[in-house]
């Protein structure tokens, strides 16, 4: 297993660099989202609004990072700050419909490279791929849930 998991380490760093590299490529091609922020725009058009905490959260990103994110977000126009009628102090984020438009937009971009990417693989394969990844990330939230509560522990 030693073997088996040093090398995984080494893929997943390989793959993390195609993903900066993806990121980079789609923030100059198409740069209706500041690099960095579809995933977030992802998470706010999702829950169909939340507030930042519920982002941070979910994402688990500090609040004050969360906090800069959004705050860009904003500023392009592909968010919206409401005031949330349960509490009015405090501020309900809502994808605008740039925020949509630009969604869709990167939506369709990655698709296409990911197509491209998987021309010569079969069905199967991607199926194979998509289960291995699904499993791989929930084992991964496991572990590391896992690892938290060992060194609360301590």
């Amino acid at each position: 297993m030693e073997t088996t998991a040093r090398e995984l380490v080494m893929r997943m760093f390989g793959l993390l660099k195609s993903v900066r590299m993806i990121k980079q490529r789609r923030a100059d091609d198409r740069p209706s989202v500041p690099i960095g922020l579809v995933g977030m725009l992802i998470q706010i058009d999702q829950a169909a609004g939340c507030h930042a905490r519920e982002l941070a959260s979910r994402t688990g990103l500090d609040p004050s990072t969360v906090s800069r994110a959004v705050a860009s977000l904003v500023s392009h126009g592909l968010v919206e700050r409401r005031t949330d009628p349960a509490d009015r102090r405090a501020s309900w984020l809502a994808t605008t419909p740039k925020g949509q438009s630009a969604l869709a937009d990167a939506n369709g971009w990655y698709a296409e490279l990911i197509e491209r990417a998987l021309a010569d693989w079969t069905p199967g394969e991607v199926a194979a791929l998509c289960a291995a990844l699904g499993r791989f990330t929930r084992d991964l939230d496991v572990a590391l849930e896992t690892n938290d509560n060992l060194e609360d522990a301590r």
